[in-house]
């Protein structure tokens, strides 16, 4: 299974960080849009994902416009906490494209309103604004793996030297 995390105008170097390498130890493609706020070589960003960068296949885009330009035909999922579908009701599927908002303000409401009927979000205790940006991919991209039986994952770990 081949998933695509999708970051729109991402602000803090240390999730994206974090969902680089969340990306790069389940294979799947990380997708920026423009504009960032901070420089791809920002120590935080470096620091997070750092030993995974090598292993990432990330795609850049200047605007969502281009982003959906080249990925026509494709199928969308937007995360939210303004969607009333909740994440594990749907059934994630290879080459599924989930998109995340920037830390601030989330994606843009016309985005979400034209899309809502795939705008999903994950379930939070009263009134709380949202949860961290790189738990939100991690828990949305490994549900989609667990869904399909965690195809293409290692679901064994070995351990070295004696147990007892």
């Amino acid at each position: 299974m081949k998933l695509n995390v999708v970051l729109v105008e991402p602000e803090i170097p240390q999730n994206t960080g974090n969902i680089s390498r969340t990306c790069a130890a389940t294979g799947c493609s990380l997708h920026m849009v423009r504009p960032f706020g901070f420089e791809l070589t920002d120590k935080h960003l470096k620091r997070a994902g750092l030993d995974y960068w090598q292993y990432l296949d990330v795609h850049y885009y200047d605007n969502l416009q281009e982003f959906f330009e080249k990925n026509k035909g494709a199928n969308f999922y937007f995360m939210s906490t303004k969607a009333n579908k909740v994440y594990t009701s749907v059934n994630f599927k290879d080459g599924d494209f989930l998109i995340f908002g920037k830390e601030s303000h989330g994606l843009p409401e016309p985005l979400l309103k034209e899309n809502y009927e795939k705008t999903l979000r994950i379930p939070m205790w009263g009134n709380l604004r949202s949860l961290n940006l790189s738990n939100s991919v991690a828990i949305t991209v490994y549900e989609a793996f667990r869904q399909n039986g965690f195809d293409t994952l290692n679901a064994e770990g070995h351990l070295t030297g004696r147990l007892d």
